[in-house]
């Protein structure tokens, strides 16, 4: 009898200056069969060491640390890495301009230091394993709040086909790219496609940059 192979867990680095905060964190990630908490940091220049030494799947990362705050250790973690992590800010504030900030960055979402365990793990799993953006109403509202959209668009909106174009709207919705074939009535492959094109032409590493980027430029409203 074959069984099927085991998914391999999802290994997880918690960066956060309370110890109780990573305390409370790993013993709801610890307890899920598909994750591990592989390490922790108490400050973004150890978040980023840390990192760099474990090369985890996700980050939680904490927005205001001592010494260099989760924005900066955000950007040089996905500057200085080829095969950089996803990481999702852990904030208080939900329409932090600091959580803004982090997004524009690079970071693929955020989680709200309130929300509940399970809200928690599926972040984890949605980031780590899915082609799904993060709470697209949360990154809509920050885009509303905190978007500096440009005085002219960019650009990359000209370059953008009707196809990529309407790829890039269902993405700022939350789709996902079977969702999205659905929808365009195309095979998944194709989405892909289009969506590695529309990564491309706006310059950004995830789903949730070119949104962030597509509200930037006004391609977008927010509101």
């Amino acid at each position: 009898m074959t069984h099927p192979p085991a998914i391999r867990a999802i290994r997880v680095v918690l960066a956060d200056d309370e110890r109780m905060v990573r305390t409370a964190l790993r013993a709801i990630l610890s307890a899920e069969p598909d994750m591990e908490v592989v390490g922790e940091a108490a400050t973004g220049a150890e978040a980023v060491s840390v990192v760099r030494e474990l090369r985890p799947d996700v980050v939680l990362m904490d927005v205001r640390m001592p010494e260099v705050d989760g924005i900066r250790a955000t950007e040089q973690i996905l500057t200085t890495l080829d095969d950089a992590p996803r990481i999702v800010v852990v904030t208080t504030f939900e329409n932090d301009s600091y959580v803004y900030d982090a997004l524009r960055a690079g970071a693929s979402g955020f989680l709200l230091k309130r929300a509940e365990a399970d809200a928690l793990v599926q972040a984890v799993r949605l980031v780590a394993r899915t082609d799904s953006l993060l709470f697209p109403s949360a990154v809509r509202g920050l885009a509303a709040e905190h978007a500096r959209v440009c005085p002219a668009p960019p650009a990359w909106v000209a370059r953008l086909t009707g196809r990529e174009s309407e790829v890039l709207r269902h993405m700022a919705a939350g789709l996902t790219n079977a969702e999205i074939a659905r929808h365009m009535e195309v095979g998944p492959a194709t989405v892909k496609t289009h969506v590695a094109a529309v990564l491309a032409k706006t310059g950004t590493r995830d789903r949730t940059q070119a949104v962030i980027a597509a509200y930037e430029a006004g391609f977008m409203n927010p509101r």
